[in-house]
């Protein structure tokens, strides 16, 4: 089946996600290791993601844990240092795209006031056709009502979309809807997708 159009998500598919990676940094991994165990930062990041302010938020949950209090506030006051960095072959096979006139869109996982910050970090994520982004739609993959809000708006039919995600739960439920999914594990294996699918050439792929 023909692809008329390639969606991506961003969260470790353009741009590395690792709050992990940021608490090691910043207060070291063994503190880091009791914080993530002691606190579910991952719910608390999934209110963010569909659609409730994160600096309230990460305060009503330090509040909820006094002993963590500063730690926690970390996920807010220190949010850009655990989204990078950039990968860049991902950012070269979107433009190679666009520059063919394929249309790309964006379906991530995403707080609203998080992706206003990531655009000012990263120019290249204004550069979507069109952006699907789970806190301006108050819903969030892998739930089936955002992969319907993008059919029912982006004019492509969920046959002709190849979907790229790093998390094998979400191109689940996409595939589940007829769509072609790409599970994310590097950008190798992307470009060579993008390649077998006629979409790219070698050449535009790059080294």
């Amino acid at each position: 089946m023909a692809i008329d159009a390639v969606v991506f998500d961003i969260g470790n598919v353009l741009v590395q996600w690792r709050p992990e990676d940021a608490f090691d940094r910043l207060i070291g991994e063994a503190r880091r290791r009791a914080l993530f165990s002691a606190v579910d930062l991952d719910t608390m990041n999934k209110r963010v993601d569909l659609g409730d302010e994160i600096a309230d938020v990460v305060a009503e949950c330090a509040v909820a844990h006094p002993e963590w209090r500063e730690e926690v506030l970390i996920w807010n006051t220190h949010w850009a240092d655990m989204f990078q960095p950039v990968i860049p072959e991902s950012v070269r096979l979107l433009r190679a795209l666009r520059a063919r006139g394929v249309p790309v869109l964006a379906l991530s996982n995403f707080g609203d006031r998080t992706f206003d910050l990531a655009q000012t970090m990263y120019p290249f994520l204004t550069e979507f056709d069109q952006m699907y982004i789970s806190g301006r739609m108050r819903m969030m993959k892998p739930d089936p009502e955002i992969y319907a809000a993008l059919e029912a708006a982006c004019g492509f039919a969920p046959d002709r979309l190849l979907f790229a995600d790093d998390r094998a739960d979400n191109i689940a439920a996409a595939e589940a809807r007829g769509w072609q999914g790409h599970l994310f594990e590097g950008p190798e294996g992307f470009a060579a997708r993008l390649v077998a699918e006629g979409l790219l050439s070698k050449a535009e792929v790059g080294p």
